[in-house]
């Protein structure tokens, strides 16, 4: 009986944490002399990324976390 209650909070606990990360949404991609960068819109707010800030942004850290700065392309 104990194992399935900590199961079940296990189990909740990770719902949680899905709900609360940020949802990143890739609206455009480009492959520029090499390099990759893409357009990520987070929380409303767009910005252009390479692929080591995507890669962090995608676990759950925030565009302030991150330090990005708007798109002007809008």
């Amino acid at each position: 009986m104990a194992s399935s209650v900590t199961a079940q909070r296990s189990k909740r606990a990770a719902v949680r944490q899905a709900l609360n990360r940020h949802k990143v949404y890739i609206t455009a991609q480009r492959f520029s002399a090499g390099a990759y960068s893409a357009r990520v819109l987070v929380d409303g707010e767009a910005s252009w990324v390479d692929e080591f800030r995507l890669s962090q942004l995608q676990p759950g850290l925030s565009p302030a976390e991150l330090e990005l700065t708007p798109a002007t392309d809008h």
